[in-house]
């Protein structure tokens, strides 16, 4: 196995989780390092397997695939993460690009799409399967520059009154980064009040159910 690209599956779907694995330990320059069932146990046990690529969900118990992905990579620099979905909408897939994942995979692909997607990260490269490509298309916001999943989300969460603190507890990060992502949104909207913040999530329908989900 020496020079094999180590990879950690974590979905807590079990026969998802199986299945890929089987696929994964059929090719020689693959091993993979671990299988877990949800964020916080990838968070915990990841700096001592030493993955090169994690094969990511996004909904799980205990703690979701984006914060996940927030976490480890102050723990485990190196690695890269692949979001491994079944939600092809443009919020999920531009909120996991945000949170600094570096792929976004389908899991209805074909087998051999997962190894294609982990090599091209591997070299380095952004992978997008074709369906979550197709759901990228840019859209226009009155001139504006756009906001970021990650910036989405924390503005329905100030729309909804929540303080910085709020915010950053549930979403797990720190104070001093909903801070700076407060700065950027009202930077790139060009409100400078949380008042203002509020009525542009009402007129834009963030409040309607449209926040990314987790």
């Amino acid at each position: 196995m020496t020079g094999a690209t180590r990879v950690l599956i974590v979905d807590d779907h079990p026969m998802v989780a199986e299945g890929i694995q089987s696929i994964l330990e059929s090719y020689d320059d693959i091993e993979v390092v671990g299988t877990l069932s949800d964020g916080q146990a990838a968070v915990d046990q990841a700096p001592g397997l030493a993955p090169d690529v994690i094969l990511m969900d996004l909904n799980m118990p205990r703690l979701g695939g984006l914060s996940a992905t927030e976490l480890l990579l102050e723990r485990v620099p190196g690695a890269r993460i692949l979001i491994l979905s079944m939600h092809d909408g443009p919020e999920y897939i531009a909120s996991a690009l945000s949170h600094g994942a570096v792929g976004y995979v389908l899991k209805d692909v074909p087998t051999d799409e997962i190894k294609r997607a982990i090599d091209t990260v591997m070299r380095g490269e952004r992978y997008l399967c074709t369906g979550a490509r197709g759901s990228l298309e840019p859209e226009v916001n009155d001139g504006r520059e756009q906001l970021t999943g990650r910036e989405q989300t924390i503005l329905l969460q100030l729309a909804q009154g929540k303080s910085n603190k709020q915010v950053a507890k549930d979403l797990d990060i720190s104070v001093r980064t909903v801070e700076t992502h407060r700065k950027n949104i009202k930077r790139k909207l060009g409100i400078s009040s949380t008042a203002g913040l509020t009525r542009y999530a009402l007129e834009h329908g963030v409040l309607q159910g449209t926040g990314v989900g987790y």
